[in-house]
């Protein structure tokens, strides 16, 4: 009896403990979302950032996500999961910061090594008028479903290659295509794009 009851403290606590996590990460990337520009509404900012954190939970349990994002992939890969590609993952979350038809944020759509086994595809959040790379990283799948977020020009996992610290070169790029889809609600725009780049590699 009292290793149950153990056990199921234990679980509250670690319950307890991501919610905590995530109100925090949710807090900070508003932050973040308002200091890209002196015209970022903070309401846009808290609501985006509220929004990506909650559905990148929800994919976790939608997708069934197990032991890794990439054993998820494998798993789509051979037919054992409809969804769970890093692709989709963007698509989802995007969709639902879609709703928001946010006015001082834009959305685009990043990927990074392109059509290899390495790719990885995610949203990037910048202020209006403001160049892609001086965004804000969403990426949904790298953390199976725990939100990780940072500058794109900080993302260290996505660099070039280097021998000796850090190169400083994102390996991020902009796609033009699905980043019009994203931005569809501000170009009166309804054709979504048949599919993503490379729906059929790893990630």
């Amino acid at each position: 009896m009292m290793r149950r009851v153990f056990f199921i403290f234990a679980l509250l606590l670690v319950v307890h403990t991501a919610t905590a996590s995530d109100e925090r990460s949710i807090k900070n990337l508003a932050k973040a979302l308002t200091a890209l520009a002196r015209d970022v509404d903070p309401a846009e900012a808290q609501a985006l950032s509220a929004t990506a954190h909650t559905k990148a939970r929800s994919l976790k349990k939608e997708y069934r996500v197990f032991l890794n994002p990439e054993f998820t992939v494998f798993l789509y890969n051979i037919g054992m999961r409809k969804r769970g590609w890093c692709g989709h993952w963007a698509q989802d979350i995007g969709a639902e910061l879609k709703e928001l038809k946010c006015k001082t944020l834009v959305l685009h759509w990043g990927e990074a090594y392109p059509n290899t086994t390495s790719e990885n595809n995610a949203l990037v959040v910048t202020a209006r008028n403001q160049p892609f790379q001086d965004g804000i990283i969403l990426d949904g799948w790298r953390r199976a479903g725990r939100l990780f977020w940072c500058l794109v020009i900080k993302d260290d996992e996505y660099e070039a290659e280097q021998h000796y610290g850090h190169s400083g070169i994102t390996m991020w790029r902009e796609n033009m295509k699905w980043s019009a889809w994203l931005q569809e609600y501000q170009q009166e725009s309804e054709q979504k794009p048949d599919t993503a780049s490379a729906s059929s590699v790893t990630r």
